[in-house]
């Protein structure tokens, strides 16, 4: 990681003085300069030449973060050499106008996932309500919404799994299960399972734990462990999740999903510690989403892993629970940084992975602090578009300074959702 910004440290020179090497900070609005970023070190002349048109008396740079030292103030210092292009025809801005249609069609992405999200929330809602009074309704209303969903997102297309803000109104348990839907139907996808397996894994999924409703919640949310006994309860939720669905209509393929979402292929699952060969595929999928979702939003936010902790346990310490085919291609789906992952990037500034991309899993979309640039309208940087940032180690929110952490806003709770560009239907 760079070397943090030391603002006590850094030194003021004439624009004439720039050279390649130095890290520099404009200390301008960030729209009023053509650069990704106000802090960077010089890439090239022309850097140093769009840098002299900004009407700077001086600039400040870190010697610290500088593999060289300014050059020297020329006696009298020369008018530039030519007259710049007006910004509407200089290439340079033309690209952070591009970059800004860029943010502007993320966010409207973001919104439109955010209103899908609480469509489908409320969606589920009515399912669970009307899970016992009118069973058959129920069925068919989860069925359209899986349906829904997979028209979105069986598309030959890229899909992208965005990080939604937290919610608020104690349905946790809504989000929950909608999370667990839209991860296993995506790794369905991505496994290449044919569009009918994915509306089936999209509805056991939506129903794996509606036998908790039965469950008293000062078991179900108890911030310490379980004892045995109320372990055992807990455990009954998968058969009585089954019994529910029967009365709803649910398919076999669905049913054995809601009976198998907690079981492991190493046989140290439960309720029945299946193992390999006796659990269905569909349901190897599901219970991986389910364990990913459940490690980032436990019941007492303060045991809550970060994504890129969550996925670092699975695949690290916990791989021998899960299916080998489905965990590889889970960590490319959701890339090294899931999204709500806080990220160090190398030129020292700090983000958020807001959206990665299935199909470049190391180049997330990163919502970057830079307190030039007010919180409302915040930079979303694709790093797919910036090859010389990378991301150069994770942290923990509590890390951050505090404003940091009030611009970011780190998520409490992580909810997802996807959005796909255009393309044709599979079949």
């Amino acid at each position: 990681m760079s070397t943090p910004a030391n603002p006590s440290k850094d030194r003021q020179v004439a624009p004439s003085q720039l050279c390649v090497g130095m890290f520099v900070h404009l200390d301008l609005p960030w729209t009023d300069h053509p650069f990704t970023f106000s802090s960077f070190k010089i890439k090239s002349l022309e850097q140093v030449a769009t840098i002299q048109t900004l009407g700077l008396s001086r600039v400040r740079f870190s010697p610290e973060r500088s593999d060289t030292e300014p050059l020297e103030l020329p006696a009298v210092e020369t008018a530039l050499a030519e007259t710049p292009p007006p910004r509407d025809q200089d290439p340079v801005y033309q690209s952070k106008r591009e970059r800004l249609e860029r943010i502007a069609a993320h966010h409207t992405k973001a919104a439109a996932c955010e209103r899908a999200m609480m469509s489908n929330a409320r969606a589920l809602k009515s399912i669970n309500q009307n899970m016992f009074a009118r069973p058959e309704a129920a069925h068919q209303e989860a069925l359209q919404l899986v349906d829904g969903i997979a028209n979105s997102m069986l598309v030959d297309a890229d899909m992208a799994i965005e990080l939604m803000a937290d919610k608020i109104g104690g349905e946790d348990a809504y989000f929950h299960a909608l999370n667990v839907t839209i991860m296993a139907m995506m790794l369905a996808k991505e496994m290449k399972a044919p569009a009918a397996a994915v509306r089936l894994i999209g509805l056991g999924a939506l129903l794996h734990d509606i036998g908790k409703v039965d469950i008293p919640d000062r078991i179900l949310r108890k911030g310490a462990p379980w004892t045995l006994a109320e372990f055992g309860v807990v455990q009954l939720h998968c058969a009585k999740g089954v019994a529910i669905a029967q009365k709803m209509g649910v398919s076999q393929e669905a049913l054995r999903i809601i009976e198998q979402h907690h079981e492991h292929v190493d046989g140290s699952g439960y309720p029945m510690k299946l193992v390999g060969a006796q659990l269905n595929l569909l349901s190897k999928i599901v219970a991986l989403a389910n364990t990913y979702d459940n490690l980032c939003n436990p019941v007492d936010v303060q045991r809550a892993l970060t994504p890129h902790e969550a996925l670092s346990t699975m695949y690290g310490q916990r791989r021998g629970q899960f299916d080998a085919a489905a965990m590889t291609t889970f960590v490319r789906c959701v890339g090294i940084y899931p999204p709500g992952t806080i990220v160090a990037l190398s030129n020292g500034t700090l983000g958020m992975v807001v959206t990665v991309n299935s199909s470049r899993p190391l180049k997330p979309t990163v919502l970057v602090y830079d307190p030039a640039v007010p919180k409302e309208v915040a930079m979303v940087v694709d790093l797919e578009q910036e090859p010389d940032v990378t991301v150069t180690k994770t942290l923990r929110p509590q890390q951050l300074p505090q404003p940091v952490y009030d611009y970011l806003s780190p998520r409490k709770r992580m909810t997802y959702y996807f959005h796909t560009d255009a393309g044709k239907s599979m079949p």
